[in-house]
């Protein structure tokens, strides 16, 4: 890992950069049924402003987490659904570990007890990251949605649903 990656607060002008991360999730199939990103102002508005984190190297944005509420009903106030994505030439250098770690820190500093994602069952090196954070895996949702763009348009996908519970927050 290149000793110069440093995570910070996801600020409005590192969207393009974020946005272009984003798309090269969506260009390999593996990372969401999103078939394009969405505007700045729809990530803005669905994402929690205290947990929207990138990577940085030297001055280059090289990957991205963020999470949304799950619900508005005050007794899930303390559960969030999050994503990680890093950057093609980033990849294998420890990048997502360290935005997840990151992201982790930062959400049971805030107050959440709990972070949940779903994954495609395809894309094993997230699911290997997640455990080794102490996700586990509550179930996988079968035939969840098919594919409208890219090398799986018309298959349907399985989706594995990941969360990890604090062990510092929310024991009481």
């Amino acid at each position: 890992m290149d000793h110069r990656v440093t995570i910070r607060r996801l600020e409005p002008e590192d969207w393009p950069a974020v946005e272009a991360i984003y798309q090269e999730g969506i260009d390999t199939g593996h990372a969401t049924f999103e078939a394009s990103t969405p505007t700045w102002e729809a990530f803005d508005a669905g994402k929690i402003s205290d947990l929207r984190l990138v990577a940085v190297d030297g001055s280059r944005v090289v990957g991205w987490a963020a999470a949304s509420a799950i619900s508005s009903r005050p007794v899930y106030a303390g559960v969030a659904e999050h994503s990680v994505y890093v950057a093609a030439a980033a990849r294998n250098r420890g990048v997502g570990r360290m935005l997840l770690t990151a992201l982790i820190e930062k959400s049971e500093d805030l107050g959440y007890w709990t972070l949940q994602s779903g994954i495609f069952a395809e894309n094993t090196a997230s699911l290997t990251m997640h455990e080794r954070f102490g996700f586990h895996t509550v179930g996988t949702r079968e035939r969840l949605a098919k594919m409208t763009y890219g090398p799986f348009a018309g298959t349907w996908r399985d989706v594995w649903f990941v969360e990890r519970r604090s062990n510092r927050v929310g024991l009481a």
